[in-house]
């Protein structure tokens, strides 16, 4: 195997580490419940404060990245991200609990955002959408493979075991990008206040609009998944492991369906994608009796909501690269950023709607944010209708 292939792994690898330990929170939420006796509710803002601090503290330490060589940095922010994932792993209450995510979570976007410039400098012109969407496609091989298998070790043994295999996942990868990250640098050191330049720019404010959009929508059901499998539709446990792993294998069609769409002028056909997402959000609710056919809609929606990763990631960086070098940094790291906004906003409301109106109207509210993605959708697509990313 050439030694960019093995990067590509490896890049693909952090991505899935990421993804396990941001999202396998949500499958094992009610065996935490079961241990710390914390309300379902109370418990469902470890993801919106996990987002938030991720947003917050992205740019901030990606700017802070551009003053360092990135081998160095991004191998700190690794060394980081293990302690505080093993701090998660030996957790005994609610506040020590969500103290370790708020320091996962602080470093997490930065690691992605390294990996991602890393992964568009070291693939050749033409295999940059394809590995961006295997980068992306990596947070979805944690829902298909991560998540389940999280979620089993859970109610098998415990959820404090769930996050010692992420520790070793972990371990794994810092010896990875020690032996494999090339160590020269060609970054474009700015300060914050140049990094920021970027945001002025109305193609990257209808960009960002549309993740936010997207990943809000994503989260007013995802947040509670499990309780919506189990205590809506009344699949049993076993099968719930099964239906996670039928979303992950969904999330990865949608990640190399938009790498397919990146490749054609992928803006162009995104409100189509977002307005079915939003009409699917909207079934949600009816089709409780029907499990299975709300089973294959939510599987749609997930095909949805993963299609614009490598579009806008490579909208954010061509951007950059022509226009703001100084800014490639937070270019790298605007997907994540406000994906998390997104996932924060999404998974508050969750929050809010579960503890004032029950379970049954997530998909409703995630039709509201799906209308506002299926708009900046539509001017992204109007103001750059000759352009391909």
């Amino acid at each position: 195997m050439t030694k960019y292939r093995l990067q590509a792994v490896l890049f693909v690898m952090v991505a899935f580490m990421l993804g396990c330990n941001e999202y396998m929170i949500v499958g094992v939420l009610p065996d935490i419940k079961g241990e710390f006796g914390t309300p379902l509710a109370t418990l469902g803002y470890l993801v919106t404060v996990f987002a938030g601090v991720y947003a917050l503290l992205t740019p901030v330490l990606t700017t802070i990245a551009s003053r360092f060589r990135r081998y160095d940095i991004l191998l700190v922010y690794m060394a980081i991200f293990l302690v505080g994932n093993t701090w998660t792993a030996l957790a005994g209450g609610f506040w020590s609990l969500l103290l370790s995510r708020i320091l996962t979570a602080s470093v997490s976007g930065a690691i992605i955002s390294l990996v991602l410039i890393l992964a568009a400098q070291l693939a050749p012109r033409e295999k940059r959408a394809g590995l961006v969407s295997w980068v992306f496609a990596g947070f979805s091989i944690a829902s298909i493979i991560g998540i389940p298998i999280g979620t089993m070790i859970s109610t098998t043994f415990s959820w404090h075991d769930s996050f010692w295999m992420v520790t070793g996942i972990a371990t794994l990868v810092l010896i990875g990008l020690a032996l494999l990250v090339p160590r020269e640098d060609t970054a474009t050191k700015g300060s914050l206040l140049a990094q920021f330049s970027l945001l002025k720019d109305a193609r990257i404010l209808l960009g960002v609009g549309l993740v936010v959009s997207v990943c809000a929508g994503q989260y007013t059901f995802y947040t509670y998944i499990r309780p919506l499998l189990s205590t809506m539709m009344g699949f049993s446990i076993g099968t719930l492991n099964w239906i996670l792993l039928g979303m992950g294998v969904a999330f990865i069609i949608g990640n190399k369906f938009g790498g397919y769409l990146a490749d054609m002028g992928g803006i162009k056909q995104l409100p189509h994608i977002y307005f079915m997402m939003t009409c699917l959000l909207l079934m949600m609710a009816p089709l409780f009796h029907f499990p299975w056919l709300d089973v294959l809609a939510i599987a749609l929606i997930c095909v949805a909501i993963a299609c614009y990763g490598a579009s806008t990631q490579l909208m954010f960086l061509d951007i950059a690269e022509r226009d703001y070098p100084q800014s490639l940094e937070l270019a790298s790291s605007l997907n994540s950023i406000f994906a998390n906004i997104g996932i924060s906003l999404g998974s508050f409301t969750a929050a809010e709607t579960v503890g004032f109106l029950g379970l049954t109207h997530v998909g409703n509210v995630g039709a509201v944010y799906g209308v506002l993605a299926v708009l900046a959708a539509l001017f992204l697509r109007r103001r750059y209708q000759s352009a391909q990313y």
